[in-house]
């Protein structure tokens, strides 16, 4: 998967496209997150990602079939939950209450989702900044807010099949890893390689691993 050169929203984990050509780690089912993604065509929007080997995006079931009401506008809902979530510093200052409300939020957004089969979408292709997140871990929130991450990326593509999650200052740890597709917006993710600073690389051990499932996407969100 050539990334290109665009980031974007993803979740839940929130996040956003972030731009960059050919470029969060998060995967999993009981975290929260969103991702925003930037690109070369549009102005950057918004803050991929879940951080954590043990994380996994959450799956959501909508029961009415859509010939039963009419199709609704993302916009409002999206602009609800970056409203929501801009003052709680991508979720470290969210409280219990926050996280419901956010949860809620993105459930009605997963409702409305325009790409069904985003394995599928060269939509998921790029580089994602990490908007909001509920691990812990993702967050660093254990350690002073001066040694924590800045910013998380998450790079995807999906015509090789491949990830990797970026923290920036102070550390700039990163980690790759392999997707298989387990159905058409879920992936199991395998890490191969962590890298100390950007630049010393570790192999990851065989229990670095995790599933990302994709239950949003846009030109701007997931």
């Amino acid at each position: 998967m050539a990334l290109p050169s665009h980031p974007a929203h993803s979740i839940i984990s929130l996040a956003s496209p972030h731009s960059s050509s050919h470029s969060q780690q998060c995967f999993s089912p009981s975290t929260v997150s969103l991702s925003s993604k930037n690109s070369t065509q549009n102005a950057h929007n918004h803050k991929p990602f879940n951080s954590s080997v043990t994380d996994k995006w959450r799956t959501s079931v909508s029961f009415f079939p859509a010939f039963l009401s009419k199709p609704r506008d993302a916009k409002p809902i999206k602009d609800e939950l970056l409203k929501a979530i801009e003052p709680l510093d991508r979720g470290a200052d969210a409280t219990p209450e926050d996280q419901q409300r956010i949860d809620q939020i993105a459930r009605k957004l997963e409702a409305v989702n325009p790409t069904k089969e985003p394995l599928k979408s060269d939509l998921l292709n790029g580089k994602w900044e990490l908007i909001y997140t509920t691990s812990t871990s993702i967050l660093q929130t254990q350690r002073p807010k001066f040694l924590r991450s800045r910013t998380n990326y998450q790079a995807i593509n999906v015509d090789t099949l491949r990830a990797q999650n970026m923290e920036s200052f102070p550390f700039f740890n990163q980690v790759t890893a392999d997707l298989t597709p387990l159905n058409p917006r879920k992936v199991a993710v395998k890490f191969d390689f962590f890298k100390i600073g950007g630049l010393i690389p570790v192999k990851a051990p065989g229990r670095a691993r995790g599933e990302l499932e994709i239950t949003y996407l846009d030109e701007e969100l997931r």
